[in-house]
Order: structure tokens, then C-alpha cells, then sequence
């Protein structure tokens, strides 16, 4: 039988994967050849990625919060 810890594991490790694929994929939109973009869009998406990793951060270890992480 699965304990909590191990099915935190497993799928900790499976959403980190699918995190870090997304993350490869945002940074290949970075081939000038292939796409056109602002200076400005770029820092709000690492701005919106970057809050986001705060709050996750928050979520995890605000002990006295029992809030759910959302975006």
C-alpha cells in the first residue's frame, strides 16, 4: 500500500518533470528566427513564473496558513 509520503514522491516528481518541460518550452520561444517579441513580454512572463515560485514557496512554508496555492 502507498504511504502519503510515497505518493507525494511520486507525484512530486512527475509534476516537477512537467514543470521543468514547460519552463524548456517557454525558453525555446527565445529563437529570434522564429518569433518576434518585446523586451516587456518577456519580463512579465519571468515576473508571472517568478511569483508564482513565491507563492508555491509561501504555500509550503507559511505554517499558519492553511490556504491553498492558486494563482
Amino acid at each position: 500500500m502507498e504511504t502519503k509520503h510515497d505518493k507525494f514522491q511520486r507525484l512530486a516528481e512527475a509534476r516537477m518533470n512537467n514543470c521543468l518541460k514547460q519552463i524548456e518550452l517557454l525558453g525555446n520561444l527565445s529563437n529570434r528566427s522564429a518569433y518576434e517579441f518585446e523586451d516587456d513580454e518577456i519580463k512579465r512572463m519571468i515576473s508571472t513564473l517568478k511569483s508564482a515560485v513565491k507563492e508555491l514557496e509561501n504555500t509550503f512554508f507559511d505554517t499558519k496558513s492553511t490556504k491553498k496555492f492558486q494563482l
